[in-house]
């Protein structure tokens, strides 16, 4: 399912907590965006049409929730810029961050950790 980065940002609100209103998504976001709550509806609105949400109305007004989990979206995107960035591979991916020097210690020691679990499960 492909959601566009504001509708993200919106997501995110509700992964963190639901059900929410409206204008309590747009409260969550006041300080982080300058959206008004017409803009906010109409995120919502979006995700609703794409089956990322679901709203149950709660007197008169609705209370959203996601249906599309965090998990799932996380990887459908990583897996669509491994593919369109590096041709699927991970390998290219670490070896560019690693030449521009975009890896701390921290990164690297989890990495070798990573690595040594991925080659004790292949064995």
């Amino acid at each position: 399912m492909q959601i566009s980065e504001a509708e993200s940002v919106v997501m995110e609100v509700l992964w963190q907590r639901h059900p929410l209103a409206a204008e309590e998504v747009a409260a969550a976001l006041a300080d982080a965006q300058s959206w008004q709550e017409a803009t906010v509806k109409t995120l919502l609105n979006r995700l609703l049409n794409k089956g990322a949400i679901r709203a149950e109305k709660d007197g008169r007004r609705y209370l959203y929730a996601p249906v599309l989990k965090r998990e799932d979206w996380l990887l459908d995107e990583s897996q669509g810029l491994l593919q369109r960035l590096f041709g699927g591979r991970v390998a290219p991916l670490v070896a560019h961050f690693s030449q521009h020097r975009k890896l701390s210690r921290k990164d690297i020691a989890e990495l070798r950790k990573l690595l040594e679990e991925l080659d004790d499960d292949a064995r």
